[in-house]
């Protein structure tokens, strides 16, 4: 099984950058997929991005350009760098592994979670 813990979230003015980290511990393949998504308040859980070390790196459409993924193995850390934050960035970040295919983007192909860590961006 794979631990997450998320950190970095904050308050912020839009147009500022926030960098948040998403701490692996416990049984975790360097191979398989990592993702961050996040949910705003009445929303689903939209996936971010997600860094798949044998595949590629890949963004949603509405971060593309804005938000940077990038690792740390000696740390066991996942970063998830953000500029340019609009309000509509607002939710709750999550991090996610034990990802089983196909799908990056699909929630349902994670079985292991962090707690969250909240982004909130003002205009």
């Amino acid at each position: 099984r794979v631990y997450l813990v998320e950190s970095g979230g904050g308050s912020v003015e839009a147009g500022s950058s926030l960098t948040l980290s998403c701490r692996i511990s416990g049984i975790f393949d360097r191979t398989d997929c990592l993702a961050w998504f996040r949910q705003a308040p009445g929303k689903g859980r939209e996936g971010v991005a997600a860094l798949c070390p044998t595949i590629s790196t890949f963004y949603s459409d509405s971060v593309k350009g804005r938000f940077t993924l990038s690792q740390d193995n000696a740390a066991n850390t996942v970063y998830l760098r953000m500029n340019n934050l609009k309000p509509e960035d607002t939710a709750t970040y999550f991090c996610a592994a034990d990802y089983r295919g196909p799908r990056w983007s699909d929630q349902s192909r994670y079985d292991s979670w962090g707690q969250g860590t909240q982004v909130t961006v003002s205009s």
